[in-house]
């Protein structure tokens, strides 16, 4: 049963990453000139979404999602040339773990790529992170750090450019897994809405 709703959980991110896509390609309809990027990128991200987290012990599963804000979610990197960029994401969501909050993200070299003026995709593969929030820290309780492999996909509309600076509208998916020590382990599945204050 937990395949199955996990299957499910999977496919409905995927078609409104899909959706989000083409909704995104179809905007595009200015006759702007493309701009000029270059040099460094930087990028912070505020926004929510939903994550699903299951944990090999049994003690929590996929069939239960939770709501979640992005925090932090940051993007450094250098273009290549006007389209291709190399990055650094560092995604990151807050959710609840045995009455505590806990942090879900990663440390993911990616590459990003402007398909159109506005329209761009993004993705990559990483170190995962899973660790207590740094507000919720308690001894022996809600101390502990897990780590792993996580993958990440985006993708966003520049909704408005000036100079240096544009802001956009994004969709991120990540799936990743953390060791927690012997054979156990913890999965997660995120998907994020936001919005992003770029510079480059």
């Amino acid at each position: 049963m937990t395949t199955i709703k996990k299957q499910i959980l999977l496919k409905i991110a995927c078609i409104t990453f899909a959706f989000g896509s083409s909704t995104t390609n179809a905007q595009n309809t200015n006759l702007e000139p493309t701009s000029q990027r270059e040099g460094f990128i930087i990028e912070f991200v505020v926004g929510g979404g939903l994550i699903s987290i299951e944990d090999s012990a049994g003690v929590q599963t996929f069939d239960k999602s939770q709501g979640t804000f992005v925090f932090p979610d940051l993007k450094l990197g250098y273009m290549l040339n006007k389209k291709l960029a190399l990055t650094v994401s560092l995604p990151g969501n807050i959710y609840e773990f045995k009455d505590n909050d806990r942090h879900f993200g990663g440390f993911i070299p990616s590459v990003q790529y402007w398909v159109k003026d506005r329209w761009w995709i993004h993705g990559g593969i990483g170190l995962a992170i899973d660790s207590p929030a740094l507000y919720d820290i308690k001894d022996d309780v809600n101390d502990n750090w897990n780590f792993g492999c996580t993958v990440m996909t985006s993708t966003g509309y520049e909704i408005y450019k000036k100079k240096n600076f544009a802001l956009n509208v994004q969709s991120k998916l990540i799936l990743g897994r953390t060791s927690l020590g012997g054979d156990a382990h913890r999965d997660a599945v995120i998907f994020n809405v936001g919005l992003g204050f770029s510079w480059l």
